[in-house]
Protein backbone atom coordinates (compact mmCIF):
# COMPACT_ATOMS: atom_id res chain seq x y z
CA UNK A 1 0.00 0.00 0.00
CA UNK A 2 1.15 3.57 -0.62
CA UNK A 3 -0.18 7.06 0.01
CA UNK A 4 -1.64 8.34 -3.23
CA UNK A 5 -2.88 11.89 -2.58
CA UNK A 6 -3.55 14.58 -0.01
CA UNK A 7 -7.02 16.14 -0.16
CA UNK A 8 -7.92 19.60 1.10
CA UNK A 9 -11.34 21.19 1.13
CA UNK A 10 -11.86 24.52 -0.64
CA UNK A 11 -14.76 26.88 -1.21
CA UNK A 12 -13.76 28.11 -4.66
CA UNK A 13 -11.99 25.54 -6.82
CA UNK A 14 -10.94 28.04 -9.50
CA UNK A 15 -9.46 30.48 -6.98
CA UNK A 16 -7.62 27.66 -5.22
CA UNK A 17 -6.26 26.28 -8.50
CA UNK A 18 -4.88 29.74 -9.27
CA UNK A 19 -3.44 30.16 -5.74
CA UNK A 20 -1.54 26.85 -5.84
CA UNK A 21 -0.37 27.48 -9.38
CA UNK A 22 0.81 31.05 -8.65
CA UNK A 23 2.76 30.17 -5.50
CA UNK A 24 3.88 26.58 -6.00
CA UNK A 25 3.66 25.96 -9.75
CA UNK A 26 1.10 23.16 -9.32
CA UNK A 27 -0.89 22.40 -12.44
CA UNK A 28 -4.20 20.68 -12.96
CA UNK A 29 -3.98 17.02 -13.95
CA UNK A 30 -7.69 16.22 -13.69
CA UNK A 31 -10.72 18.46 -13.16
CA UNK A 32 -13.75 16.33 -12.37
CA UNK A 33 -16.72 18.43 -11.26
CA UNK A 34 -15.66 19.55 -7.79
CA UNK A 35 -12.63 17.29 -7.51
CA UNK A 36 -9.34 18.54 -8.91
CA UNK A 37 -6.04 16.70 -8.87
CA UNK A 38 -2.95 18.91 -9.07
CA UNK A 39 0.63 17.92 -9.74
CA UNK A 40 2.53 16.64 -6.71
CA UNK A 41 -0.63 14.78 -5.59
CA UNK A 42 -2.60 17.62 -4.05
CA UNK A 43 -6.36 17.17 -4.44
CA UNK A 44 -8.81 20.04 -4.09
CA UNK A 45 -12.38 19.13 -3.26
CA UNK A 46 -15.35 21.46 -3.25
CA UNK A 47 -16.55 22.12 0.29
CA UNK A 48 -20.14 21.22 -0.64
CA UNK A 49 -19.10 17.69 -1.65
CA UNK A 50 -17.04 17.16 1.51
CA UNK A 51 -19.85 18.40 3.77
CA UNK A 52 -22.28 16.05 2.06
CA UNK A 53 -19.93 13.08 2.43
CA UNK A 54 -19.20 13.72 6.11
CA UNK A 55 -22.48 15.32 7.09
CA UNK A 56 -20.43 17.70 9.27
CA UNK A 57 -19.33 21.31 9.12
CA UNK A 58 -15.90 22.19 7.79
CA UNK A 59 -13.58 23.80 10.36
CA UNK A 60 -11.05 26.09 8.66
CA UNK A 61 -7.85 27.01 10.50
CA UNK A 62 -8.17 23.91 12.67
CA UNK A 63 -4.38 23.51 12.96
CA UNK A 64 -4.65 19.71 12.72
CA UNK A 65 -2.43 19.48 9.64
CA UNK A 66 -0.33 21.50 7.26
CA UNK A 67 0.98 21.33 3.74
CA UNK A 68 4.78 21.53 3.81
CA UNK A 69 6.86 22.79 0.89
CA UNK A 70 10.60 23.39 0.65
CA UNK A 71 12.13 26.34 -1.19
CA UNK A 72 15.86 27.15 -1.26
CA UNK A 73 15.27 30.84 -2.11
CA UNK A 74 12.74 31.48 0.63
CA UNK A 75 13.28 35.23 0.66
CA UNK A 76 12.17 35.41 -2.99
CA UNK A 77 9.19 33.19 -2.17
CA UNK A 78 8.19 35.46 0.74
CA UNK A 79 8.35 38.49 -1.56
CA UNK A 80 6.25 36.70 -4.19
CA UNK A 81 3.67 35.70 -1.56
CA UNK A 82 3.42 39.28 -0.33
CA UNK A 83 3.15 40.67 -3.85
CA UNK A 84 0.60 38.18 -5.24
CA UNK A 85 -1.45 37.69 -2.08
CA UNK A 86 -0.97 40.74 0.16
CA UNK A 87 -4.00 39.83 2.29
CA UNK A 88 -2.79 36.33 3.13
CA UNK A 89 -3.21 35.44 6.83
CA UNK A 90 0.10 34.58 8.45
CA UNK A 91 0.79 32.29 11.36
CA UNK A 92 4.34 33.60 11.27
CA UNK A 93 6.13 35.68 8.71
CA UNK A 94 9.59 34.63 7.58
CA UNK A 95 11.59 33.53 10.62
CA UNK A 96 14.64 31.43 11.41
CA UNK A 97 14.49 28.44 13.76
CA UNK A 98 17.30 27.88 16.27
CA UNK A 99 18.65 25.09 14.02
CA UNK A 100 18.98 27.53 11.09
CA UNK A 101 15.99 26.60 8.94
CA UNK A 102 14.00 29.56 7.63
CA UNK A 103 10.21 29.13 7.45
CA UNK A 104 7.04 31.06 6.78
CA UNK A 105 3.58 29.77 7.77
CA UNK A 106 0.29 31.05 6.42
CA UNK A 107 -3.21 29.98 5.47
CA UNK A 108 -4.48 29.41 1.97
CA UNK A 109 -7.73 31.22 1.08
CA UNK A 110 -9.74 28.43 2.75
CA UNK A 111 -7.85 28.24 6.04
CA UNK A 112 -5.58 25.29 5.18
CA UNK A 113 -2.24 25.75 6.92
CA UNK A 114 0.88 25.93 4.74
CA UNK A 115 4.51 25.95 5.76
CA UNK A 116 7.33 26.78 3.38
CA UNK A 117 10.84 26.17 4.64
CA UNK A 118 14.36 26.02 3.39
CA UNK A 119 15.64 22.47 2.78
CA UNK A 120 16.95 20.84 5.93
Amino acid sequence: MRLKNILIVVKDIEHSKQFYHDLFGLNTILDNDGNVILTEGLVLQDEKIWKEVLNKDIIPENHASELYFEEPDIEAFARKLEKLYPNVRYVNRLMTHSWGQKVVRFYDPDGNLIEVGTPI
